[in-house]
């Protein structure tokens, strides 16, 4: 089994002797203490079972199990003992939420089955996750394809965005980078709630009402609100919800958080969008990045400067210049970008300027080139 098992016991006789019994049947590490486990667990982990000992000096096995669920939450815990009660028992139970309780002295065949039952619960875990994560993904991509083609404009830069956060996420080692993706794709969804005439007004900096610019504000709470009441989206509706709020504390929401309190995946929002937002607008990278970097209180500092060694680098402006091409719709395919409008024969709309072509755009050209014919050239913007 490729899955790995760490023992965490004091007495380094059983720990000797467990590698004995289990190390051509297991991928095993020991650890003679809870801090000495702690330590490994940092330094080798996360581990798919922990296998503890109840009474260990300094830290016992109750606590250790229990700060080994904050820390890797996935991680099935299991439970060794010499001496025990009913009150100690539900004590592990509730505080440390084990999978197994054995008692010592424990026979091998036993405490194997119970690696064993661990090991598979904790790849259903990984499994279930992987799956949940994957298929929510898939939806709201699904989602975000169809709102690119109604709204362009909101929805048309999320495929540079995940781009962005993919290559910043393996450099920064995030945690969570699915709930970021998730966010950047659904944190314009808010907008789809503005009258039309009030986001062309917004979008063209024109002035608005009191109302309208209050309708304006409100888009991330709105957007926050709608994402709250779907399944493990909890996070991401965080990330939705402090989207424009500067590390300074100023912006929306209007409330005490600044600082690093602003969720992590919000602040890094906050700097993909502008940088993003300012390439859009024809800044070359270099530039945008030393404009924000004047941009005094509006981002977190350390975060800015992980985004300027990954995106700032001597040839990236080289890389953001693009060329226009023409092509027809036969040549069309997946990730371009349309640098006009697309039109039919009779001049209708189909898709506009910026959008970046996914399949479902892509399926959409071809069918009404099927019925009325498109106007062609197309023209799309290529990496020179």
């Amino acid at each position: 089994m490729n899955e790995k098992i760490l023992f965490v016991d004091d007495d380094a006789n059983l720990l000797a002797a467990c590698e004995r019994s289990f190390r051509r049947r297991f991928q095993l590490d020991t650890a003679e203490g809870a801090e000495a486990g702690l330590a490994r667990i940092a330094e080798k982990g996360p581990y798919a079972v922990v296998v503890s000992d109840r009474q260990m000096p300094g830290m016992d096995g109750i606590q250790f199990l229990a700060t080994v669920r904050q820390r890797t939450p996935d991680t099935v815990r299991i439970m060794l003992t010499g001496n025990v009660d009913l009150e100690q028992a539900v004590r592990v139970v509730n505080e440390g939420n084990i999978f197994r309780f054995l008692i010592k002295p424990c026979p091998q065949e036993i405490l194997t089955k119970a690696l064993e039952d661990a090991i598979t619960q904790y790849q259903l875990v990984i499994a279930e996750r992987e799956l949940l994560n994957k298929t929510l993904s898939g939806s709201v991509k699904l989602l975000t394809d169809i709102l690119s083609m109604v709204d362009v404009r909101s929805f048309g830069r999320t495929e540079k965005l995940r781009g962005m956060i993919n290559e910043l996420a393996e450099k920064m080692s995030l945690e969570n980078p699915w709930e970021l993706h998730v966010a950047a794709m659904l944190a314009p969804i808010g907008y789809v709630t503005l009258p039309a005439e009030t986001m062309v007004k917004a979008r063209a900096g024109q002035m608005l009402s009191k109302v309208e610019e209050q309708l304006v504000s409100n888009v991330p709470e709105i957007a926050a609100r709608l994402l709250s009441n779907i399944p493990r989206l909890d996070g991401v509706a965080k990330i939705t919800h402090y989207q424009n709020k500067r590390f300074d504390g100023a912006g929306f929401p209007p409330d005490d958080v600044k600082g690093e309190t602003i969720p992590l995946g919000a602040r890094l929002l906050k700097i993909l969008s502008d940088l993003a937002q300012l390439q859009t607008d024809g800044v070359l990278p270099l530039s945008a990045l030393s404009e924000m970097q004047h941009r005094n209180g509006w981002y977190d500092p350390k975060i800015l400067a992980e985004v300027r060694a990954c995106f700032g680098g001597p040839d990236s402006d080289a890389a953001a210049v693009k060329e226009t091409v023409a092509v027809h719709v036969k040549d069309l395919t997946v990730g371009m970008v349309l640098h006009t409008n697309v039109l039919t024969k009779d001049g209708t709309m189909v898709l506009s300027s910026g959008h970046q072509i996914n399949e479902m755009s892509l399926e959409k050209i071809q069918n009404f080139e099927q019925l009325s014919g498109i106007q062609e050239p197309l023209f799309v913007e290529v990496a020179k």
